[in-house]
Order: structure tokens, then sequence, then C-alpha cells
């Protein structure tokens, strides 16, 4: 049995900078992850799609290179493996920078695994029993994929999903016109796809203000 004063489940965007304030504190902790550390911004969320949405910034920019008085002789191409690749390689960064420095930590204990709880203060990670007052569980979220029929019969992408592909859709479909979707759909069209986004409510990111969704529908329009 493995005794801690604090155990933290998930690494994502609460659980270290906790870690290391409860460490500080002269506290005990252990600290669990499963997966990839740093959670759904690091590896699916904020920081793949703003890289993403970068190069697609990029690739808008070279074809209105004239409207700057510079000139780019031929077409502008997109190779999606090679953006795909930066993308991958500055979120391996991130990842393992976080892990290096949890590692670091005085007080801190990191175990990789999947945790289970054995009862309101003890969890199993693998073959290590860890007990501890106060457990905190930061496990994050994951896509929702609606019950839409016929869906379950064909192939589709979420938004996690999506980090792996290193090709251009031809033709992609956004289902949901919110924040997530509407990234994706100009990232898309800036990188040369075709996109349709469906959106069941009214307007678009139906929960800002009418005169933002206005302004969002002109813009993508």
């Amino acid at each position: 049995m493995n005794a801690y004063d604090a155990i933290i489940i998930g690494t994502g965007q609460a659980g270290p900078a906790l870690a290391e304030r409860l460490a500080k504190a002269g506290t005990r902790v252990a600290i669990i992850e499963r997966g990839k550390f740093g959670g759904t911004c690091v590896n699916n969320g904020c920081t793949p799609t703003k890289t993403l949405v970068a190069s697609a910034y990029v690739a808008r920019l070279a074809r209105r290179a004239a409207e700057y008085g510079v000139d780019i002789s031929g077409p502008v191409k997109v190779d999606p493996v090679r953006v795909k690749a930066r993308k991958d390689a500055l979120v391996q960064r991130s990842t393992r920078g976080l892990e290096k420095w949890l590692r670091s930590l005085e007080n801190v204990t990191v175990y990789t695994g999947h945790a289970r709880f054995l009862d309101s203060h003890t969890v199993r990670v693998a073959t290590e029993t860890l007990n501890a007052k106060r457990i905190f569980i930061n496990v994050g979220g994951r896509p929702f994929v609606p019950k839409m029929p016929g869906l379950d019969r064909v192939p589709y992408l979420t938004n996690e999903s999506m980090m792996d592909i290193d090709f251009l859709p031809e033709h992609l479909i956004v289902v949901g016109g919110s924040y997530v979707g509407l990234e994706f759909g100009q990232m898309y069209r800036r990188f040369g796809s075709r996109v349709t986004i469906v959106e069941m409510g009214p307007r678009l990111t139906g929960r800002e203000d009418p005169e933002v969704s206005d302004a969002l529908r002109d813009i993508l329009a």
C-alpha cells in the first residue's frame, strides 16, 4: 500500500497545477495518467487545433500574396502530411515537457495506467495500490456522438479523430455550428476542402448573442 495525502486522477488542465500547489504546501501527492499527459487541451483541443489554424492562416495569406505586392509563382499547395507532422511535433513537446516537469516536482509521484477505485480512499493502478484521504477526479471529456439515424452504419470523424488524419477531405460535412465545428470548418476550407456546416438550431453559435451569430455567418458565407 502506497500512502499519500492526495491522489489526482488525470493530468489535464487542473491536475498539474493542483499537484504543484499541494506539493509546495508539503502535501504528498500521487498523480495518475492513463494516456497522454496534458489532457484534452494539449492533445486534442487548444494546442493542436490552434497549430492547424496557424497553417490554414498561412495558406490563405499565401493565396492573397498579390494583394500585398508579393509574387508567389504557381498555385499554393497544402501538404497535409507535413501540416500534421508540425502539429504532432508541437503536441509531443508539450506532453513530454509536462511529464518531465511533473516527475521533477518534490512530493509528487507520477503513475501511468488506468486508475480503478477499490474503495472511497483507495485506487489501484496496474499492480500498485494507492491510498489517500483526498482523491481528485480530473479525467476530462470525450466527443459526444449524437444518435443520428444511419450514423452507426457509416464511417465518421470526431473532433478527436480529426487530429489523426493526414489528408484533405474533398468535401467535409461538419455537424454542429458551434465554435468547435466552425473552427474545423474554416480551417479545412482554407486548406482547400469544400466544407458544409449543418446546424439544427436557428443560427450558428446559438449560445452567443444574435449579432455574433450574424457576423460569423457573414464572414463564413
